[in-house]
């Protein structure tokens, strides 16, 4: 779903000031949103504090999206979810072999997710998943499908170009997940995943995930 559509449609303004101010009011309380979300946590987060941070009136707020619910929605969207369609066309240009396709996922989604503050609704989803059903199935659909979806064609295109070797798509898919969402918890654990005194360097972490990965699908004689 897009952002769009998460935003309610707001009744024109004649004064191109007030125009601008308006159609800047969205992103800063999904800025202001996230920030609460994080450190309060979505169900301590109350919608004037949104408001309050972001320097409108809670009615404001309340005219550009109908809840707490739906702002949060707006939020995965505008930093996660809304992004697919670009990510799918930059890998249907992908000219180069499917190892290297695969390197690049797991990089550009460091870059452009990991080490952004995008990444802390992967820690808020996962602390309060279980209380707010109608969200979670949101993130479900917008955010987890596609992003399998986009491993899997990933991981498919190897396999049809003779690259890679694949008995289960759907677990071969988790093993490249799942290395990318330790990195995320290591990010938000305070260290608590990393042993004490050692630095864990994500490109170095990335580099050496992917070669273990490829590892394990590359076909004997395949191109790495």
């Amino acid at each position: 779903m897009s952002l769009s559509k998460l935003i309610r449609a707001r009744p024109d303004d004649a004064s191109p000031k007030r125009e601008r101010r308006k159609e800047a009011r969205p992103g800063e309380l999904l800025d202001a949103a996230l920030d609460l979300f994080v450190e309060k946590g979505f169900a301590a987060t109350r919608a004037e504090e949104v408001a309050a941070r972001a320097g409108v009136s809670k009615g404001t707020l309340f005219l550009y999206f109908q809840s707490k619910e739906e702002l949060f929605k707006a939020v995965i969207s505008e930093n996660i979810a809304g992004r697919f369609t670009e990510w799918n066309a930059e890998f249907d240009a992908f000219d180069g072999s499917s190892a290297d396709m695969l390197r690049y996922a797991m990089n550009m989604w460091w870059e452009r997710i990991g080490a952004t503050r995008a990444s802390r609704i992967t820690k808020l989803i996962s602390s309060e998943a279980h209380n707010f059903p109608d969200v979670t199935a949101y993130y479900q659909s917008e955010v987890i499908q596609p992003g399998h979806a986009l491993i899997r064609r990933i991981l498919q295109r190897g396999v049809d170009r003779g690259e890679f070797a694949v008995t289960d798509m759907d677990h071969a898919a988790y093993s490249v997940i799942a290395a990318m969402v330790f990195l995320v918890m290591s990010k938000h654990s305070m260290g608590a995943c990393v042993p004490a005194g050692q630095a864990l360097d994500p490109r170095r972490y990335i580099d050496s995930q992917a070669a273990i990965i490829l590892g394990g699908l590359l076909v004997r004689g395949g191109k790495k």
